[in-house]
């Protein structure tokens, strides 16, 4: 296996990949408010909402467009990267809009408990900590479950970060990947099923394909990993079919979630080859960093907007008003929280990892005093005293 000729200036943010994302969030969005069938409103969703309940119905699948990205997103971040940055980059980036999003989900509900009920102080602290799903407590809001699902997979590259990315064991990470996702669909072991999570991870490993695409340059190889990684997916979303059908109450279909997996797809392809260059808007960018508080935000709180307000005004002026609202919210959790928080957490973390680097026993570096100036000296004078002249070579001590 070669190793390609690394393609120069890819340092430039990718504004419309920033703008995939927005779009992946909203599709979530308008699946929880109106695609699913919740009581908030006081009626099916399909009746109030009939034009667009069959499409956003399908919805469900924006989480797995947020999947392809991460890949992308995590391989570019840890490029060049020692374990303890990527580790360090990573609580940046998740935890202070979660910690905020997890306190105001939890202040909503306990002060209207409308849509599901309020959580007990543990379970509050325990959701903090983002590792709720494996010590057996509830999420405070349904959503958060993605975020375990992207945790495992951090794990499991880290591993490859730890020896340092470089492209041959990154495209050996993505073929073993995608041989493991498909044997372990076969296995009942919960460890392996939860380490290698065969549900989503050919997702994730599709974007780190793109990536390598991206930074190097399309090879046989990776076109291969990549239409398994798609074959992996649709599996796994026409599987999923039957679950969705009873919540949304509409009757999906395989061939349109395979559609929309190969649209996910081409479009990510699209970012990452340039065919979405005339694209480059700065606000596309901003409104990428909107989009993981808005989808840490949306669900209960919407919910809770919603049937607090259904009879008061028409639905769809509700819905909008609440979409609005979030995205207000989200902004100034963005603005608020993640935007002076997250430096601040990120030179934290870096002085925590500098003293683990350091040597046992080894004391911090510190900043050298001046010395003090010293005493001026008195010079007395002396007279003068003759000094004895040289001796002769031959007259030289030999010792």
């Amino acid at each position: 296996m070669t190793n390609p000729t690394v393609v120069t200036k890819r340092s430039r943010r990718l504004a419309p990949l920033d703008g995939l994302r927005l779009v992946a969030a909203l599709t979530v969005v308008f699946y929880h408010y109106i695609g699913q069938g919740t009581r908030a409103w006081g009626g099916h969703t399909s009746y109030l909402f009939p034009n667009a309940h069959p499409i956003v119905s399908y919805g469900w699948t924006g989480v797995q467009l947020f999947f392809i990205i991460s890949g992308f997103v995590i391989c570019m971040s840890g490029w060049g990267r020692s374990l303890g940055d990527f580790v360090v980059s990573r609580v940046v980036r998740l935890y202070p809009a979660y910690i905020a999003g997890v306190l105001i989900t939890a202040a909503v509900i306990t002060a209207l408990p409308l849509v599901t009920e309020v959580p007990k102080p543990g379970r509050i602290l325990v959701n903090l900590t983002m590792l709720q799903e494996p010590l057996g407590v509830r999420h405070i809001d349904s959503v958060y479950w993605t975020l375990w699902a992207e945790i495992r997979f951090y794990l499991l590259f880290s591993l490859v970060v730890w020896r340092g990315l470089t492209y041959r064991r990154t495209v050996l990470f993505c073929v073993l990947g995608t041989v493991a996702a498909a044997v372990a669909r076969g296995t009942d072991n919960p460890v392996v099923r939860m380490m290698v999570q065969p549900e989503n991870l050919s997702f994730f490993i599709g974007g780190v394909t793109i990536y390598l695409m991206y930074r190097f340059r399309p090879t046989a190889l990776l076109w291969a990993v990549l239409a398994g990684c798609y074959l992996l997916g649709h599996l796994r979303l026409s599987n999923k079919l039957a679950d969705m059908t009873e919540a949304t109450g509409a009757h999906g279909s395989p061939w349109v979630v395979g559609g929309l997996l190969l649209t996910f797809y081409l479009l990510i392809l699209g970012v990452a080859f340039g065919g979405f260059a005339w694209a480059n808007w700065g606000w596309l960018t901003t409104a990428g960093a909107l989009t993981y508080p808005l989808y840490l935000l949306h669900e209960y709180i919407g919910w809770t907007l919603i049937k607090r307000f259904q009879q008061a005004l028409p639905h769809e002026v509700l819905l909008l008003a609440v979409v609005t609202g979030m995205l207000v919210l989200s902004w100034l959790v963005h603005r608020f929280v993640e935007r002076p928080l997250a430096p601040r957490l990120k030179r934290w973390l870096t002085v925590v990892l500098a003293s683990l680097r350091r040597e046992p026993g080894q004391a911090p570096a510190l900043v050298p005093q001046a010395e003090p100036a010293p005493a001026p000296r008195i010079v007395r004078q002396r007279a003068p005293v003759e000094r004895p002249t040289d001796p002769a070579p031959a007259e030289r001590s030999s010792t």
